[in-house]
């Protein structure tokens, strides 16, 4: 049989199959990805064969080919990876500019990622509702930012109403993986989307101002008109996984289009003669918070560090 993983526990994978059975099967034997040592080798999002026995017990057998998929390090110096969902036609990154603040350099880590792995990713600034006049100044910024790059965003607020008719087209007839950090409000807006409270919403910390973990395990969830929203746990950092010191500039649009114009193919755009980036940089055609978020990401491949 042939199913899709719906919902992932850790050791049991919920597989709806393709006649509409939703199914809790188990993993068979050692599953491994090929040259990826991931923490959880089946993801949500999965295409999956399974067999049944009579003793209602079911087993995953074999992983179909991904399309693509969202990775990042699992934890600090890990040398293994965790796969937030495979198969999405979209990524949704959740940020806020307070309670909590999301920086730059986690939203730059997440877009890299995506555009390693081919997954167009839609800017979601929630909780707009909170944002004060600097606030909105910076969100205003921020939009600016992205949009000039070529990524598109969506201010929207689960509590107002904000954007979430525009949220529901866009996510309408996909299946869109919600990802960001704690408290950002996945959970809310899952909800939203979905007009009912499947989902636990948390609180924020009055001490941290960060959020608290209540989204578990990763699931699949049917939106209203169609399509389908992958909720995942929050996370705290994205560290990059796999690439190459001569990669990272290809998955940065700006630096990459720049690039073209340095002298030497190689160009790591650091402090070499006649380099177009670094000259782009200074005459502010390229962000100077694009540029640092690449500093630090060549920092992760060059030394095998992993920073928040």
């Amino acid at each position: 049989m042939k199913g899709i993983v719906i919902k992932n526990t850790g050791n049991t994978y919920l597989v709806r199959s393709d006649d509409g059975q939703d199914v809790i099967c188990r993993a068979k034997g050692n599953f491994r990805l090929k040259g990826i040592r991931s923490t959880s080798p089946i993801v949500v999002g999965d295409r999956v064969i399974f067999e049944k026995n009579s003793d209602e017990t079911a087993f995953i057998t074999e992983i179909e080919d991904r399309k693509n998929y969202i990775i990042r390090r699992a934890s600090n110096l890990s040398k293994h990876s965790h796969i937030l969902a495979a198969n999405i036609d979209q990524a949704a990154l959740c940020i806020t500019v307070r309670d909590p603040e999301t920086t730059t350099i986690f939203i730059d880590r997440f877009l890299v990622t995506a555009e390693a792995y081919r997954v167009p990713v839609l800017l979601v600034f929630n909780k707009v509702d909170l944002c004060d006049e600097d606030d909105l100044e910076y969100l205003e910024g921020l939009v600016h930012l992205y949009s000039v790059i070529g990524y598109s965003s969506i201010c929207v607020s689960a509590i107002t109403g904000e954007g979430l008719s525009d949220l529901r087209k866009l996510t309408r007839g996909k299946i869109t993986l919600l990802a960001g950090h704690s408290g950002v409000g996945k959970s809310s807006l899952v909800n939203s989307l979905i007009n009912k409270p499947l989902q636990k919403v948390g609180k924020i910390s009055d001490y941290h101002h960060k959020g608290t973990h209540t989204t578990t395990f990763s699931e699949m969830i049917e939106i209203d008109g169609g399509g389908f929203l992958i909720d995942t746990p929050g996370i705290k950092g994205f560290g990059t996984v796999d690439m190459t010191t001569q990669e990272v500039s290809h998955y940065f649009p700006e630096i990459f289009r720049f690039a073209q114009q340095c002298r030497f193919y190689n160009c790591l755009h650091l402090n070499e003669p006649d380099c177009a980036v670094l000259n782009a940089v200074e005459n502010h055609f390229i962000s100077e918070s694009r540029y640092q978020s690449y500093l630090n990401i060549l920092e992760d491949v060059n030394e095998g560090k992993y920073r928040t």
